[in-house]
């Protein structure tokens, strides 16, 4: 009985040693970055930005791997939840992430129980765009035409059930509108199809296109926030298109697989919110238009649980349905 005792007391001291270990000499070999999204797209964006600093603030270990097979990064997702919680297989994604199990029947994780929240990213707004055919300026112009013609035009989604998608039912219900909305496989194909006329508006991060509309290859009707964008100073909000209190972000997450040891998640939270601070980090993910956050696990977690309450809202409020 004694013996027990001693043991015990002796694997009580080792555990937190040996975790402390594992933090200390993390990380000793190559970590991959799962973006459960084609490359170009603002997932792998923010997470390459996040990734090339981390090698020149922790060692030159960490690595970007698209994974898009599948619908709204199901794949990539699932591939980290079976991985070992050890530091070496994590996964940036974005709010798509946590409303997949509100859109599919079977999704091959628990979007809650099969993850470690390590921390928040970034957010930031969408652009409302359309293609410049559209002989309108914004959106109340916009959804004017629409009214008009109903027939003429389709609006489109990046991905079902991403911060796009649900940004457009929302524009729609908003509207009065019963348009129909075609979601895609990713951010490249929608952009492609607006650019050529075969859907006339998408809600999509700034990253992927700010660029398009400052070239003039799409027209930018409106951005998702309440005030205007110092990276895109002319384009107005949804707002001022009419559209009071119109507000809706997209954001993008770091996490681990189950069980990832809290001194690794914390190491790994620590890290990211050094290079988020960075001045230069800053600037790159401000004149894309996101805002770096750097949230701890618990706010994290927080922050999950209650944007999964508003988006079950919004998918039923719209009646959102996965064929």
């Amino acid at each position: 009985m004694r013996f027990a005792t001693v043991s015990a007391l002796a694997m009580a001291l080792v555990v937190p040693l040996a975790a402390a270990a594992t933090a200390q000499n993390y990380p000793s070999r190559t970590v991959t970055v799962v973006v459960p999204f084609p490359a170009g797209g603002s997932v792998d964006g923010v997470a390459r930005i996040v990734v090339q600093k981390l090698n020149e603030t922790m060692g030159q270990h960490f690595i970007v791997e698209n994974r898009a097979g599948g619908a709204s990064g199901i794949v990539g997702a699932n591939a980290v939840a079976k991985a070992a919680p050890d530091g070496y297989t994590l996964l940036v994604s974005a709010s798509v992430h946590v409303i997949n199990p509100l859109l599919y029947k079977s999704v091959p994780y628990d979007v809650v129980r099969d993850f470690t929240p390590v921390t928040l990213l970034a957010e930031g707004p969408l652009i409302v765009s359309t293609t410049p055919s559209v002989p309108a300026n914004n959106l109340k112009d916009f959804f004017a035409l629409v009214r008009k013609d109903p027939q003429k035009y389709t609006f489109g989604a990046t991905t079902i059930g991403s911060a796009g998608h649900l940004a457009i039912e929302l524009l729609k219900r908003d509207a009065g509108l019963d348009t129909l909305v075609v979601a895609y496989k990713g951010t490249a194909p929608a952009l492609t199809d607006l650019m050529s006329g075969q859907i006339q508006l998408l809600a999509d991060p700034m990253l992927s296109s700010l660029p398009l509309a400052q070239g003039g290859k799409i027209k930018a009707l409106g951005l998702t926030s309440l005030k205007r964008a110092a990276a895109a100073p002319n384009i107005p909000t949804v707002e001022e298109s009419g559209m009071k209190g119109f507000a809706f972000v997209s954001w993008y997450g770091l996490w681990g697989p189950k069980n990832l040891p809290a001194d690794l998640s914390n190491t790994l939270q620590a890290e990211v919110a050094k290079v988020l601070a960075l001045p230069d980090v800053k600037q790159r993910l401000n004149a894309l238009g996101f805002e770096p956050i750097g949230s701890d696990g618990e706010q994290f977690a927080t922050y999950i649980r209650e944007e999964m309450a508003k988006y079950e809202k919004i998918i039923n409020n719209a009646k959102i349905k996965v064929e």
